[in-house]
């Protein structure tokens, strides 16, 4: 099964979002890599008009204006909660319908970006406005929280990520004291 590569033309809602598949995006991306999505990631792509990232086109799609969910998958053998989130981001699409757009990050590149926006657990999305930080949504949650948790997102100033903890030490360190 194939997921569709454009819509129908929609106006864009607040937000810069759009119903509208991002056809470039899509045919930028392997052209192959949309057939063998899981069906559930394949729907989450047609539902939500998401696009389907790469490495050559994740930069340009996060400095687009507006507000962008980017949502990190990992293969569903290895994590069965993908395909929880698979169904879950376009039930929260449809609920906030034109405050965001979508994209998803395949699982190579998702493992390669996860480490920019600091989230500790599988699977995530991060929120982003103007490619600007806004919060991270990880692992699975009730609906409500994924409601709640969206909105403060949403109504959030940008900040900067959180790292992850990378001890640092100077190249000339002095000697511990005994």
């Amino acid at each position: 099964m194939s997921a569709p590569r454009a819509g129908p033309a929609r106006p864009a809602p607040r937000g810069g979002s759009s119903k509208v598949a991002e056809p470039h995006l899509l045919e930028s991306a392997a052209s192959d890599a949309i057939e063998h999505l899981h069906p559930l990631l394949q729907r989450l792509l047609q539902t939500t008009g998401a696009a389907l990232l790469d490495a050559d086109t994740l930069d340009p799609w996060l400095a687009r204006p507006g507000t962008a969910m980017l949502v990190f998958a990992d293969e569903p053998d290895r994590q069965k909660e993908t395909l929880d989130l698979a169904v879950i981001v376009p039930e929260l699409h449809a609920a906030r319908r034109g405050a965001f757009r979508v994209a998803l990050l395949l699982p190579a590149l998702a493992r390669g970006v996860a480490p920019r926006y600091g989230f500790a657990r599988w699977p995530a999305f991060v929120l982003l406005r103007d490619g600007r930080y806004l919060g991270a949504v990880d692992g699975l949650r009730d609906w409500g929280a994924y409601l709640d948790a969206l909105d403060a997102l949403l109504a959030a100033q940008p900040t900067r990520p959180p790292s992850v903890g990378i001890a640092v030490r100077a190249a000339q360190a002095a000697p511990p004291c005994h």
